[in-house]
């Protein structure tokens, strides 16, 4: 027996009782079994959100590779604010 897989987009949103509302109906019938995935589609992430995502994401590894490591500190000018 095999298991067909297929994706299906719908939007919605996460209500305060935190239940999923979808703005329509699924274009399918049911009832089935259904894997769901939610993004989350967040303006307001603050700059420590944004740090633990970048240090816990696999999509930044490869800025651990020491040939992406080409700078020194003589490489430039140093930068001076004066706003």
């Amino acid at each position: 027996m095999s298991i067909v897989e297929r994706a299906i987009e719908i939007s919605g949103t996460i209500g305060e009782d935190r239940k999923l509302i979808l703005d329509g109906p699924l274009p399918i019938s049911g009832p089935k079994r259904a894997k769901v995935i939610i993004l989350v589609q967040d303006d307001d992430i603050d700059e420590n959100e944004w740090r633990i995502a970048v240090k816990t994401s696999a999509s930044f590894d490869f800025l651990n590779d020491p040939k992406e490591d080409i700078y020194t500190l003589e490489d430039g000018e140093p930068f001076v604010d004066e706003g």
